[in-house]
């Protein structure tokens, strides 16, 4: 029987944990509507089932295992009638190699290891590369696009830049403030915004990105050391989140998922 600590511990290290699946679940199906449903869907799970975390896997692994398990025995689909846009992502969708996604996900914006990644998705240290390069491949080729950077520190700035460009994106420009994204985005239309959090006049990235939502309806990977304060489940959130530090991995991976949705359909929960 399970006593009252029992239940404390595995409910500390679950919610130690959810703001990661959350994250991941968003930007896998490009949706925070989409993406918390699979995530309660897990917790569901749980509460009948604890026996996959009966292993000496950390619990992140074992939720993410159980997370996928769910996600691979859907159908994966958008909600609601398969016209539009809408029917255009499953198309896109089912063009790309079955798991690769999920893969390229779970390596470079989750930070597991290549075997943790075979864990969590039943398969091989092996097949876990391939799946990782071939979803790199297919991400990179297939979708071009125009993206503003918001970013104060110049250094990060340029880098991020570099980064963007290497997957055969344009970039719009460069904002260091609020007024200057806002600017930005009037005179260049962007498919994809990337946002620090901080700006240089102490002025907000959340706050610029509110306004430019108000001229256009885009994906946004936002940039922040506090994921938990953007992912608190009380409002609309981002799609996409990359935490600090990160990694070059880490920023093309959401640069290609981002963009991907871009193509096919807006992100507004």
């Amino acid at each position: 029987m399970n006593t009252a600590a029992d239940e404390t511990t595995f409910s500390d290290r679950i919610t130690a944990e959810m703001v990661y699946l959350r994250r991941y679940s968003r930007a896998l199906t490009g949706s925070q509507k989409r993406g918390d449903a699979y995530t309660v869907a897990t917790l569901q799970a749980l509460l009948k089932d604890r026996t996959p975390f009966d292993n000496d896997h950390p619990a992140k692994v074992n939720l993410f295992k159980c997370f996928h398990a769910i996600w691979t025995s859907s159908d994966q689909r958008p909600d609601g009638e398969e016209g539009g846009l809408r029917a255009r992502a499953q198309g896109l969708l089912s063009n790309l190699t079955s798991n690769s996604r999920e893969a390229l996900l779970l390596r470079t914006v989750e930070d597991f290891s290549h075997e943790h990644v075979g864990v969590i998705m039943g398969i091989d240290v092996d097949q876990v590369k391939a799946l990782i390069a071939t979803a790199n491949a297919e991400l990179a080729d297939a979708f071009k696009g125009r993206v503003m950077i918001i970013e104060d520190e110049p250094i990060i700035a340029a880098d991020l830049s570099s980064m963007v460009s290497s997957l055969g994106h344009t970039v719009t420009g460069i904002a260091r403030t609020r007024q200057q994204a806002v600017d930005l985005g009037k005179s260049e239309p962007a498919d994809l915004i990337l946002a620090d959090i901080q700006l240089a006049d102490n002025s907000s990235g959340i706050d610029a990105v509110n306004d430019l939502m108000e001229m256009m309806d885009v994906p946004v990977i936002f940039i922040t050391a506090f994921p938990e304060r953007l992912l608190t489940g009380e409002k609309s959130e981002p799609a996409f989140l990359i935490s600090k530090p990160f990694s070059e991995l880490q920023v093309k991976s959401a640069v290609s998922q981002a963009m991907f949705f871009a193509s096919t359909e807006t992100l507004r929960g």
